[in-house]
């Protein structure tokens, strides 16, 4: 009995022309959207905002005199913001931050005048135990597990007593003695405090040391192992250790770099005013940090950058000498500040809602 040929099955026609369907999982977001998500783009619109309202409101700031000190007042501001800021992304803050920098000051003055030295060994150990502070914290922190908001405070606290004491006690005043005569002032000044003239404007060394830290920060985060290792420990600590990242020294390390910071920031208001107040740097350290949450930074940590507190410092530089120069009441300096941190945090978390929505 013969079977009948079966039939070929005939061609398939190729697909129509036309967009191809994708789901919400593999559609590229615009790149309007994937720059909103950087957490530095928004406070850069917020301080392109700032100049230009306190350019319009301040005209004498539009000379090269008045910027060059708003550069100079946010360069303080921000060498600060920039480790606090490394420290936040890292999951931890530090409330010690401003009484650190009187601390090293300091320690470099009284150990120099005390002991007739050289000032340049005063620099030394006041960067010695400014490492040591941040150690500590660091170390205490992950040994206990307690909270950075409770290491911190007590180190504050612990910090501004010994500031007030020691200096009475030494000196028999609240201020260190005046260093300016001393061997070695000249070559430490002109490494932290000197100015040099650019068109007839007269820079601070303080912006150009501003500016350095922040492209080194910025590499570290985002081109070196270390950087990854911050925002992991960031993100989530039992994650990151599961993963192999050495949780106990990147935290630790983090809060040195905080003591490093805050010696440099110390040794330039030593060497700029030859001497020192022991009750400066309370309240400092709410500066340095809210900088680092107006540059995008989070309180819970693993988001942020090192270009975003450079623009919070220099919202904070502008806002400070542009109330002055406009001819304001510069008691409402707080009151700017605490509405521009509160608009910026609200401004962030829209932007990044935004633009991380499907």
């Amino acid at each position: 009995m013969s079977m009948a040929p079966q039939a070929e099955p005939a061609a398939l026609a190729p697909p129509a022309p036309g967009p191809q369907e994708t789901d919400g999982r593999t559609r590229e977001r615009p790149v309007a959207l994937r720059l909103l998500a950087r957490p530095e783009v928004g406070v850069f619109l917020g301080a392109v905002a700032v100049f230009v309202f306190f350019l319009i409101a301040a005209p004498t700031l539009r000379d090269g005199g008045s910027m060059a000190t708003v550069l100079y007042q946010s360069s303080t501001i921000g060498i600060m913001a920039l480790p606090v800021a490394l420290l936040m992304i890292g999951g931890e803050f530090d409330l010690s931050a401003g009484v650190a920098v009187i601390t090293s000051a300091l320690t470099a003055g009284m150990l120099s005048y005390q002991l007739t030295m050289n000032v340049w060994m005063g620099v030394v150990v006041a960067l010695v135990a400014s490492l040591a502070v941040g150690a500590f914290n660091g170390w205490v922190l992950v040994k206990t597990g307690l909270p950075s908001f409770l290491v911190t405070l007590a180190t504050f606290l612990v910090l501004q007593g010994v500031n007030l004491a020691v200096t009475k006690l030494v000196t028999g005043n609240v201020a260190t003695d005046d260093i300016s005569d001393m061997d070695g002032f000249d070559q430490a000044k002109a490494l932290f405090a000197s100015s040099f003239d650019v068109g007839g404007i007269e820079v601070k060394i303080t912006v150009v040391w501003w500016l350095v830290f922040a492209a080194l920060a910025t590499w570290v985060l985002l081109r070196t192992k270390y950087g990854n290792w911050i925002f992991a420990v960031g993100g989530s600590q039992e994650s990151a250790r599961a993963v192999g990242v050495p949780v106990t020294f990147t935290k630790i390390t983090l809060f040195m770099l905080v003591g490093f910071g805050a010696w440099f920031v110390g040794m330039h208001q030593l060497f700029s005013f030859n001497t020192v107040q022991s009750g400066e740097g309370v309240g400092q350290e709410l500066i340095y940090i809210a900088a680092a949450v107006i540059g995008g930074c989070l309180l819970t940590g693993g988001y942020g950058s090192a270009i975003g507190p450079v623009f919070g410092a220099f919202m904070f530089g502008m806002v400070n000498q542009g109330i002055v120069f406009a001819g304001w009441n510069p008691d409402w300096f707080k009151a700017f500040l605490g509405v521009m941190l509160l608009g910026a945090v609200l401004i962030n978390l829209y932007v990044r809602r935004a633009a991380t929505r499907r």
